[in-house]
């Protein structure tokens, strides 16, 4: 921060310190031309005037765009862009002064002071940097138009405007006026008596007797903040890059972390107070930190809706068209979802349901039910998790990819961090920077567990609350989990049990709702379809110019197409197809009772419950999104119940089940089993090892021999006892 240095200089914002007053004839003609301006401007068709109502009301703070600055007076805008510091305190003054004129006077018939009005400046259109990667040197000292993220943000403090100092000598009394931002006031060492007493041979009041009057002086809120690029604008291999901002006034104390924000600001750069290690005192001086003095920020979420992005007509009437099509289903996942990916049309459909997304509903008692959609995948290596997840970050208009094992919990949620100055800041993680997308994480059975479980608020409740160092806060996590992990032994094991298979926890589980097993299975007919479109995908690999340039255009239109999906339609659920689906969840309870009822198969792995009665509802609500219909009918309902029965309820009954043999070695399974029964009479024990050693005497396989005892387990015809070291077999066995 801007501060003293060992000789009591205070060193502030250079861009402020550098440029020089205009003439006073100019400041005057600029601040009549800024008067004209929002006493005459009109907004529209309607004839009324934009500003000069606005400013009647009597506001704190007046929000200005530069836009209709730029069509009143060109020379003006280009005047207030290219030397804001100058330029935007006279259009404060202008602004204070058509206020004071539109209200009545005072009782001792002078003017009200309208002096702390606060101009807050917007852009659409303005030429210069648009990201923090494109500020350079040459942009210090002007406006720039940024958009990012804000991931921490400080406490308030108290910024001083005029600082009244006091002689200790001779109490001579003098006001310093303070720059703005992070810019300081200089201090003179030598007191105005004592310089006239050194004149005159006469005893001055000594060096530095100047000391600070607190209670005399003036102050405004400030804060600052910590703007970072937003993950969509980051280059592959690249750190995020974050600078500085600093609000004050009626911008302090509005924006949290994790808010996507475009900021207007002067680029400017200040000196650090602190004494960096190993750098000299002139190097200190010469090396300036960049930072942004914001006069206007725009939140990119309105409340708890989603930011609306802006659409040409003939975009709108393309996407209208392309929702009419009764193909477009099939269209989305057989085409457009993954490509490159062969099969796995149920995950395509699963990953469609995860981009558009259901309605997020709010119930009269304040509370909130997500609309966003988490999908799990799980199972065999080689199986295209990874491919699935990068392909979603990249179609997905908000996204964020991490992998489990390089991700913490403080990193996936939020954060308290010291920083040199001993204040605390709030940062914001992974969840919170994707709101409103999705974000993806990969290797999720490589997290460690107590980090898995602080997801859990921001899964299904869609809040992170923070409680450490002092700071107590809530910050929002509106965003979609797609997350892929492998089973506990690397592979998924038919000798196993689901509940075995998928290692995770229940109450992780069940906020999840689609979760999908995926098996390598040993198909001939499907390995080579599958080698020949791996072949051909690398075959065509950047040949074709066209179709590549193609299938990137199809990619944007998605993108674009999903956007507008979830910014203009809110579906909701017909009372016809609601009666469809408490059948079907009932229905889908009971079989789950029985499945955990199964103390064989270890019970039930993934939990049954309401949250996935609002999962179909979520999955359904998606479905009618992509139609842009806003109402999810029967026909929504069944392909949801269809697809939750393909993914979840699948799910919940893999693994070894009674009666279940799977592939196609059933007959010699049978064979090895009436192999292990004539060895083992009704009511004995035998070793699972040396049973287990006899067969491999036979020539049979260690994997067909484990596979038949798990069957006979099953089917309660053996049972395992002495901590499974033992297999006995049941009386009740003798069919």
């Amino acid at each position: 921060m801007a501060g003293f240095d060992e000789g009591g200089v205070f060193y502030a914002d250079q861009s402020n310190i550098l440029t020089s007053d205009p003439p006073q004839a100019l400041r005057g003609a600029t601040r009549a031309k800024f008067g004209n301006f929002l006493s005459s401007y009109h907004g529209g068709a309607d004839g009324k005037l934009k500003y000069s109502d606005v400013l009647r009301k009597g506001q704190k703070y007046i929000k200005i765009s530069l836009d209709d600055i730029r069509s009143y007076d060109a020379q003006l805008a280009h005047d207030l862009a290219d030397d804001p510091s100058e330029y935007l305190p006279l259009l404060e003054e202008a602004a204070a002064e058509h206020l004071a004129s539109s209200h009545d006077l005072t009782e001792d018939g002078q003017p009200q002071d309208f002096s702390g009005l606060q101009v807050l400046l917007q852009s659409k259109d303005h030429t210069g940097p648009t990201s923090i990667r494109e500020l350079t040197s040459q942009n210090v000292s002007r406006l720039v138009v940024i958009p990012g993220i804000v991931t921490a943000a400080s406490k308030p403090k108290h910024k001083a405007t005029h600082v009244t100092i006091i002689c200790k000598s001779c109490n001579a009394i003098k006001v310093i006026t303070c720059k703005p931002g992070m810019g300081g006031a200089m201090v003179p060492r030598d007191c105005d008596r004592s310089s006239g007493a050194r004149i005159g041979q006469g005893q001055g009041c000594g060096l530095d007797p100047y000391v600070t009057l607190p209670n005399r002086s003036k102050y405004v809120d400030q804060q600052t903040l910590k703007l970072q690029e937003r993950p969509e604008d980051i280059p592959t291999g690249e750190l995020p890059r974050t600078i500085l901002m600093a609000v004050d006034r009626n911008l302090c104390g509005k924006i949290a972390p994790g808010t996507r924000v475009t900021a207007v600001g002067i680029f400017s750069v200040f000196t650090e107070g602190g004494k960096e290690k190993g750098a000299s005192k002139a190097a200190r001086q010469a090396i300036r930190q960049p930072y942004i003095r914001v006069v206007g920020l725009e939140e990119d979420f309105e409340g708890s809706s989603h930011y609306a992005p802006t659409f040409t007509s003939e975009e709108e009437a393309k996407f209208r068209e392309f929702a009419a099509n009764p193909n477009i289903y099939q269209e989305l996942y057989a085409r457009r979802i993954a490509p490159q990916i062969h099969g796995h049309e149920n995950i395509k459909k699963a990953i469609a349901c995860l981009l558009f997304g259901g309605a997020r509903k709010r119930m009269p008692d304040g509370t909130n039910r997500r609309g966003d959609v988490n999908v799990l995948l799980i199972g065999d290596p080689s199986t295209a998790k990874s491919q699935f997840l990068k392909f979603a970050s990249k179609i997905a208009p908000i996204a964020v990819y991490t992998s489990g094992k390089g991700s913490s919990a403080a990193g996936l949620t939020a954060t308290v961090i010291r920083d040199n100055h001993g204040e605390f800041y709030l940062e914001g993680g992974a969840m919170v920077l994707a709101d409103g997308g999705v974000v993806c994480i990969d290797e999720f059975d490589k997290m460690r567990a107590e980090d898995r479980v602080a997801i859990h608020e921001a899964m299904e409740q869609q809040t992170i609350s923070v409680a450490k160092a002092g700071i107590t806060t809530m910050l929002k996590s509106r965003t979609s989990v797609l997350a892929a992990a492998n089973p506990p032994s690397g592979r998924y094991d038919d000798l196993k049990s689901a509940q075995e298979n998928i290692d995770l926890q229940t109450t992780l589980l069940s906020r999840f709702d689609l979760i999908f097993i995926v098996k390598d299975e040993r198909n001939p007919d499907k390995d080579m379809m599958i080698a020949r479109h791996v072949l051909a995908t690398h075959g065509n690999a950047g040949r074709e110019q066209q179709a590549d340039e193609k299938a990137k255009q199809e990619e944007r239109e998605l993108k674009r197409y999903i956007e507008y999906c979830r910014a203009r339609c809110s579906p909701r659920l017909s009372p016809h197809a609601a009666n469809r689906l408490v059948d079907e969840y009932v229905k889908i309870r009971e079989d789950a009772r029985q499945v955990s009822e199964d103390e064989s198969a270890g019970g039930a792995a993934v939990p049954i419950t309401v949250r996935q009665l609002e999962a179909i509802i979520r999955i359904a609500e998606s479905l009618a999104r992509m139609q842009l219909k806003p109402v999810a009918g029967p026909e929504h309902v069944d392909e949801a119940i269809y697809l939750f029965n393909q993914a979840t309820v699948d799910a919940l009954k893999s693994g070894i089940h009674e009666g279940q043999l799977a592939g196609g070695d059933s007959e010699e399974i049978l064979r090895v089993q009436e192999q292990i029964k004539s060895r083992v009479a009704i009511g004995s024990y035998v070793s699972e090892q040396r049973i287990t050693q006899e067969m491999l005497r036979l020539g049979l396989s260690e994997f067909t021999v484990q596979k038949a005892i798990h069957f006979l387990v099953a089917q309660k015809e053996f049972e395992y006892r002495r901590e499974r070291r033992l297999l006995y077999r049941a009386m009740g066995s003798q069919h």
